[in-house]
């Protein structure tokens, strides 16, 4: 019989035996967080950077410092690392991949035995992870917990160049779920998301993007320019007001100088500007980049706060919060080989790239050939 938890990050206030999460608490490594680039998660090269968790360096009393070191902490780097869907899968994966999980290819014939642990990503944006119970058969079951790695967000539009203003540098973006648009203006944002790159080969190869400054800002109006908000409410206008703002045009006195820019920008689908902090990310010629599908991003990072450190403030928490809780339920209910031994089931994680996808679609891995 099938288990399915929709919600799983509930279990961060609760606990349920018939679960077995087995949660243990962290070494003293997990004071840092561990970055590896989508690209070499193969390599042995592993950048450690001191953990942000909360919202001031001093917020947490002596004799509570013990109690930060929680799976709060892990989570909390989950939601620093996972800006975009993207970025959620290519954690959740590195995670899978250091837990011992076997990374498996959709276009290859699997070879499944009993007490495997497997994964497999689609598009570099879902994934569904599952271990073979050692007692299992045929029509046994799974235990299946679903979760989403997208979270409602302002995406860039093919066309990112907007020709709204003659003197600023504005970024065409559209919205994506159902989103708190308001919240949106007024905060240091920046973009992340997939890049397409060309290679010297002419091959492709596809690169995530993390932007860690803030590039973009969405302003109001000054209460001068906009006397009846408060009596009227702020109802803006999503295709006209919710226009980040880039930068300012540069002024060039030269007017075969301004022939030749309004004539590259009419044409150009990017600004110059933006393509160049792309690459300047990438480390790559903007003239390698042959596509982009990025989000706009907050760039407040999320961490602990309240007078007891008892909330967490951040956004995406619907559905990184289950994303999260899903994958680490996984990982320590299966964390050594005696922990499957007398499961007749397939525990079953599948973190899904769009929120409005239904539990019913969810379709299992070919069922296991003993």
């Amino acid at each position: 019989m099938a288990t399915i938890i929709t919600r799983p990050h509930i279990l961060l206030h609760s606990f349920s035996p018939s679960l077995n999460l087995n949660l243990k608490p962290l070494s003293s490594l997990s004071l840092f967080r561990c970055t590896k680039l989508p690209n070499s998660l193969h390599s042995n090269s592993i950048t450690l950077t001191p953990r942000r968790s909360f919202c001031s360096a001093n917020s947490t009393p002596p004799h509570r410092k013990s109690e930060s070191i929680s799976i709060v902490n892990d989570l909390l780097d989950y939601l620093n690392e996972s800006w975009t869907h993207f970025h959620a899968t290519a954690e959740a994966k590195r995670q899978l991949i250091a837990a011992g999980f076997h990374l498996l290819d959709e276009n290859e014939e699997w070879n499944l035995k009993p007490g495997g642990r497997y994964f497999f990503t689609r598009n570099m944006s879902s994934l569904v992870a599952f271990a073979v119970g050692e007692k299992y058969n045929v029509g046994d079951g799974f235990h299946a917990i679903a979760a989403h790695t997208d979270s409602p967000c302002l995406k860039l539009k093919p066309k990112t160049a907007s020709l709204k203003s003659s003197s600023y540098l504005m970024v065409n973006v559209q919205t994506y779920g159902g989103g708190l648009w308001h919240t949106w203006f007024d905060r240091d944002l920046s973009v992340a998301g997939r890049v397409i790159l060309r290679k010297s080969d002419n091959s492709f190869l596809h690169k995530l993007v993390k932007v860690n400054r803030p590039i973009l800002r969405i302003p109001t109006l000054a209460i001068h320019l906009d006397r009846t908000v408060n009596q009227d409410g702020f109802k803006p206008n999503l295709e006209t007001h919710l226009l980040p703002l880039l930068s300012v045009k540069l002024e060039d006195t030269s007017s075969e100088t301004k022939e030749k820019t309004a004539a590259l920008t009419s044409k150009a689908s990017h600004h110059p500007l933006l393509m160049q902090i792309l690459s300047e990310e990438l480390k790559c010629d903007v003239d390698d980049i042959v596509s982009i599908e990025l989000n706009v991003c907050d760039t407040q990072p999320s961490c602990l706060g309240g007078g007891n450190n008892e909330f967490i403030f951040s956004g995406r928490l619907d559905n990184l919060a289950s994303s999260y809780c899903a994958l680490r339920a996984l990982i320590d209910s299966c964390e050594s080989s005696s922990d499957l031994a007398s499961e007749h089931a397939i525990r079953m994680v599948a973190l899904f790239d769009n929120e409005e996808i239904l539990l019913k679609e969810l379709v299992p891995p070919p069922c296991f050939r003993p």
